[in-house]
């Protein structure tokens, strides 16, 4: 059986971090923001958190379906990322979903520079 190479490695990683992040912003932004209201549910904020949400499903799924447009989304899926988590953290209060996003641009920063 042959190892996985560097950038496999990079992508399994990614897919779950954009997994992960879909899940903490979809989740946060129905059930924190909704319920605390105020800021949380400025349509900016939760506008920013349901595209972060959407754009790191379909980067997991670009990457899943071997997609040659994979990296070039994971370089839009990291500025999303990255807005978000800077929103959230303004807003405060969601630690979780700020972490997240953090992880998640970090990863997809890698796998847009890696070689295709």
């Amino acid at each position: 059986m042959k190892q996985p190479t560097h950038t496999e490695h990079l992508m399994q990683a990614c897919i779950e971090a954009c997994s992960h992040c879909h899940q903490v912003c979809l989740q946060t932004a129905m059930n924190h923001c909704l319920n605390t209201g105020g800021k949380h549910v400025e349509a900016e904020h939760f506008r920013l958190m349901m595209n972060c949400a959407e754009i790191c499903q379909t980067s997991a799924n670009f990457q899943l379906s071997s997609s040659n447009f994979s990296h070039r989304l994971c370089e839009i899926c990291a500025e999303v990322c990255e807005a978000c988590a800077a929103d959230c953290e303004k807003i405060g209060g969601m630690d979780e979903c700020v972490e997240a996003c953090e992880k998640c641009a970090e990863s997809c920063r890698k796998m847009a520079s890696a070689k295709h």
